[in-house]
């Protein structure tokens, strides 16, 4: 059976070669590009992001990534979004009083966390739906986190071919979104790629959706 092919969307973020490296582990073949027809042609597009939201947005709208994760998501095709590339697909952003548009995919704002201690960094466990189908089979597992802000509730109406979005939580201060699978797009708070062997088997949990 032919490894699916999975582009890693290379618009400056940092953590590109890693989150590359933890595909391969997981049995995909990975490009690292922004390059139109191969993100399109690929079986996934897999969005990573670390920094600012405002710094992402930029690079992202600065190599048209918003306009090639959306033509993927019209077409039904698999987007996944990691750490800030999960943040983004949100309509808004506000980091330090400065208010950021995001993708729009998801209605929400990402804020910064109300937790006693920022950033949040380290292992965490998270509360993820029966039915998940990213979380098959690891569902008591931890994974890796390094964030201050997220997404501190969920307001997607369930409407058009799509069913209800798949919400996995965290906790740190108080509840927040830790995962999204919801059709097409699915994203993560935390880092597979630094996750450990849980992180690679979420990740051919999702190549096996392709």
């Amino acid at each position: 059976m032919t490894a699916p092919s999975v582009v890693v969307l290379d618009y400056g973020s940092g953590n590109v070669h890693s989150a590359a490296k933890a595909l391969e582990a997981a049995g995909a073949r990975v490009e690292l590009t922004a390059d139109r027809d191969a993100v399109m042609a690929a079986d996934g597009l897999l969005v990573p992001g670390v920094g600012a939201f405002a710094a992402v947005m930029d690079a992202l709208n600065a190599a048209r990534g918003a306009e090639l994760i959306e033509r993927r998501l019209a077409g039904g095709r698999k987007v996944l979004g990691i750490c800030v590339g999960m943040q983004v697909l949100f309509e808004r952003g506000v980091e330090r009083g400065v208010e950021t548009e995001g993708l729009g995919e998801w209605p929400g704002t990402v804020e910064e966390l109300d937790a006693p201690v920022l950033p949040h960094i380290g292992w965490n466990a998270v509360q993820a739906p029966d039915d998940s189908e990213l979380f098959a089979g690891i569902r008591d597992e931890r994974f890796y986190f390094v964030h201050s802000y997220g997404a501190r509730s969920w307001d997607l109406e369930p409407s058009g071919p799509f069913p209800q979005a798949r919400v996995t939580w965290a906790q740190h201060g108080e509840p927040f979104v830790a995962a999204v699978e919801n059709g097409p797009l699915s994203a993560t708070q935390f880092h597979p790629e630094k996750s450990g062997e849980a992180g690679i088997r979420l990740l051919r949990n999702w190549l096996g959706t392709l």
